[in-house]
């Protein structure tokens, strides 16, 4: 028997990590010989002794560690503190970043590394350990003999799918983020992806519907598919969405689908979802022909937009967009053009992100002219079509989208100040990127910058632009008081006592200092902090005309 602590470093608390159970369960499913397992999560913000220790208190035999671009370079520094701290352990990595850049990991504090699904392989290492035989037959082993590497060719998919929610997973999650995979693989090969190209295996509709039972039964308030493309099978994805549909759960299901992919029943099924109960984030990547197909990229984008109008038109599901900055020919003027036909979708969040070069992905090893950080998350730098010059002005505008639009903040009044101003979208969110860097801003601090930039700007008024934010901060916030710049002004009195009193009578109940207020308009505002709109967060929002 071995002693063996399988490690998650997540990059948030809120997450949790669905590889290290499936492992787990894989050990205790599939070793020959008992082992004694024990699962350690903790985040890439401890510092490396409070993990070392929390590893160390367990006197492992092996130590199994699930690496990825968030933990990457945070895994050298610990490596060689647990094996000052347990020098006699072996040390086992898996996960993407490993698999795909073996020779550095074994360089760098690594005895064992696993290419592939680990369910049968890290079983089979820890039994061969335990036995003190050569693990020479174990697929996807890569290791170092006489200071060569050795790597043993990996093994078929397996054929079933491990439910790894024992009661150690319900007890340690917490009320952090539930992961859930009922499909592996995915049927597109996109040059920068590494799940593309090995086909789609589906977890049995039964299985995968008990799965999701328990998880919504458990409490979990945020359920994620990890499952590459969710809804590449119609009819399949139909029925597991009535499924969850149907369910008495106040939790919400995120996945990752094709926008492209839905059809009509399905997305007549999905408008009668309860309002928040599903959530999509959908990878359009980018509105620019020639960059989806260098980059192998498949979608029909008209479509693609025709079904994303119809999902937000519904009102119940949140919908989240990505684009990447950094695809093979999409210059800045281009990205400009992608960036404002998304924008103009008015999806809930719009996810710009920058293209980063993977280890195994097919556009690292073949597209040599996009130049990437020699660390993870390996983000590009430069290429032929964007400049460091060219990238730093997306960073602005992405900085700006992230702190305003992403998080639901200031929505009625960017609406207001983009249309006044007649700006485009990206040119406006980059301005606001340059104007107010949100670096560890406070929320109270950055909405007077946020007044200041938007007040200059062409066609703003002044009070119209002060009323849309008051709105705004009373939707996002509870229990803040107003900025002093939006409060109502002195003579309006009076008028806030009885906007006061018109809104306690509305509600039946008395309200907080703060939450009514007089608009320049003249109207009263306020908010029924009981209410939050479970698909945009925001709390509900009452205006009040005919003030005497």
């Amino acid at each position: 028997m071995s002693k063996v602590v399988i490690l998650a470093i997540n990059a948030k608390y809120i997450h949790s990590s669905l590889s290290v159970w499936v492992l787990s369960e894989g050990v205790f499913r599939y070793a020959r010989t008992a082992h004694d397992v024990e699962v350690v999560e903790v985040t890439i913000h401890h510092n490396d002794s409070d993990i070392a220790g929390l590893v160390e208190a367990h006197n492992p035999d092996v130590i199994g560690i699930s690496t990825y671009i968030w933990n990457a370079r945070k895994l050298p520094d610990l490596l060689n503190l647990l094996r000052e701290r347990l020098p006699k352990a072996a040390f086992v990595l898996g996960g993407p970043e490993a698999a795909h850049n073996a020779q550095y990991w074994l360089d760098n504090g690594a005895d064992f590394v696993l290419r592939g699904e680990g369910e049968r392989s890290f079983p089979a290492l820890i039994d061969m350990l335990a036995d003190k035989r050569s693990p020479e037959p174990i697929p996807g082993l890569c290791q170092k003999q006489n200071g060569e590497i050795h790597i043993t060719p990996e093994a078929g998919p397996i054929g079933d799918f491990i439910d790894p929610y024992s009661d150690a997973y319900f007890a340690g999650l917490g009320g952090r983020i539930a992961y859930i995979e009922t499909s592996r693989g995915c049927p597109f090969s996109c040059a920068f992806c590494l799940s593309g190209g090995t086909g789609v295996r589906f977890m049995p509709l039964e299985a995968a519907k008990e799965q999701i039972r328990r998880l919504a039964d458990s409490g979990a308030r945020m359920i994620k598919f990890v499952d590459r493309t969710f809804n590449c099978n119609a009819q399949r994805a139909y029925e597991l969405f009535e499924y969850i549909i149907g369910l008495d759960t106040k939790g919400c299901f995120h996945f990752e689908v094709a926008a492209d992919l839905f059809d009509q029943p399905t997305l007549a099924l999905l408008a009668a979802a309860p309002p928040g109960r599903i959530q999509f984030e959908a990878g359009l990547q980018s509105f620019y022909e020639p960059a989806l197909k260098a980059s192998s990229r498949q979608t029909d984008l008209e479509k693609a937009e025709e079904n994303i109008r119809a999902l937000l038109k519904a009102g119940n599901i949140h919908i989240h967009l990505d684009l990447i900055a950094g695809l093979p020919y999409e210059m800045l003027t281009d990205f400009m053009d992608s960036f404002d036909r998304a924008y103009r979708l008015g999806m809930h969040t719009l996810q710009l992100g920058f293209l980063k070069l993977l280890y195994g992905s097919v556009m690292r090893e073949q597209w040599k002219s996009i130049v990437c950080a020699p660390q993870p998350p390996y983000e590009i730098i430069s290429s032929l079509w964007l400049s460091p010059d060219d990238l730093n002005v997306i960073k602005h505008a992405e900085n700006a989208l992230q702190r305003t639009y992403n998080k639901g903040r200031f929505l009625s009044a960017l609406r207001y100040a983009l249309f006044a101003s007649g700006l485009r979208p990206f040119s406006f969110y980059h301005a606001l990127g340059q104007a107010a860097p949100n670096h560890g801003t406070q929320l109270e601090d950055y909405i007077g910058q946020l007044y200041t930039h938007c007040v200059k700007l062409p066609g703003v008024e002044t009070d119209a632009l002060l009323d849309h934010m008051t709105i705004d901060w009373l939707g996002m916030v509870k229990g803040k008081n107003m900025p002093t710049f939006l409060r109502a002004v002195k003579e309006n009195d009076r008028l806030l006592r009885q906007v006061t009193a018109m809104a306690e009578d509305l509600l039946g109940r008395r309200i907080r200092r703060g939450e009514a207020s007089v608009l320049r308009s003249g109207e009263g505002v306020f908010v029924d902090s009981e209410k939050r709109d479970p698909v945009s967060g925001l709390y509900q929002v009452h205006i009040l005309e005919h003030l005497a």
